[in-house]
């Protein structure tokens, strides 16, 4: 397969994961069987042990010194932040109400690249984001859910910090994926990670009762660390070997359609007239940002 054809199969991947990924992990935690700090420790021991195995089979890299600096801000934002943000507010929002959110990450990358990377932003862009943020902020002030317990504006609050979080990972570590194979910095990324998100998540691993899982509970325990952690992260870097920081950003639309399409399927979400108007204004904010023509990645 030619390698900017596989870099874009992978980035759809990882969408499709993380699209499934919104009902898995809500599933898990509102049913009271894993609060949200303690899946995001079990998501990061599970990557680290398979990380770390797999790197037995890898060539190896001698990592310059200067880079861990790096590699502890991957960290921070891509591991720690990124995760305990997204979960936290995962529990409180629903699926769709998350996977709309986090489609404003192409339009938060545009503006990073722009403060860090000096990117131009033109008019048609900057009408662009005014669009995307307006959907939304429909979404936190009018949207509802029909679960007891959920927090809409509080969750997608933390969903969208946690899509600031993750576009900053993104720009971070495409510096490292020119200069290092993915393997050699993403072992080392999530046991960075593992030590940031100890204390928040040691508690809460404790207190489970793993007695009561039943098969359904550790398949979507198992996709969350699988699935949507361990396949996801090694996807991504391989991915911004080959193409665009902005152009890998861009595929997180796709999120809303495949969590949407399975949430509703899964009967733990429903579709109203706030969700879908908040949905175009995003995605056609998001359209506007992408729609200039930009250098072959």
């Amino acid at each position: 397969m030619h390698s900017r054809t596989f870099a874009l199969v992978a980035v759809f991947l990882v969408q499709v994961l993380y699209g499934l990924n919104f009902t898995y992990a809500k599933f898990v935690m509102n049913e009271g069987y894993v609060k949200p700090f303690g899946l995001v420790l079990l998501r990061i021991i599970g990557a680290v042990i398979l990380f770390w195995i797999l790197d037995c089979f890898m060539p190896k890299e001698k990592i310059d010194r200067k880079d861990y600096k790096t590699f502890f801000l991957a960290a921070v934002f891509g591991i720690a932040t990124n995760m305990l943000l997204f979960l936290g507010g995962l529990e409180l929002t629903t699926p769709i109400h998350a996977s709309v959110i986090m489609i404003t990450t192409p339009i938060i990358i545009l503006i990073f690249s722009s403060l860090f990377l000096q990117e131009r932003i033109t008019g048609l862009k900057i009408v662009g984001i005014l669009l995307g943020f307006a959907g939304a902020i429909v979404l936190s002030v009018y949207g509802k859910s029909t679960r007891t317990g959920d927090n809409i504006l509080l969750g997608n609050i933390m969903v969208f910090a946690n899509a600031v979080s993750y576009s900053i990972y993104i720009i971070i570590i495409k510096k490292l994926t020119e200069k290092y194979h993915p393997f050699t910095f993403i072992k080392w990324l999530f046991l960075i990670g593992f030590f940031m998100v100890l204390p928040f998540g040691y508690q809460d691993v404790q207190e489970i009762k793993w007695e009561t899982f039943t098969p359904s509970v550790y398949f979507s325990v198992g996709f969350v660390i699988i699935g949507a952690t361990f396949f996801t992260y090694m996807l991504n870097p391989l991915a911004l070997r080959k193409l665009k920081a902005s152009t890998v950003g861009t595929f997180v639309y796709l999120q809303p359609v495949i969590a949407g399409t399975f949430a509703i399927a899964m009967g733990v979400d429903t579709i109203n007239i706030v969700k879908i108007v908040a949905m175009l204004l995003i995605f056609s904010g998001v359209y506007l940002v992408s729609k200039t023509p930009k250098l072959k990645d």
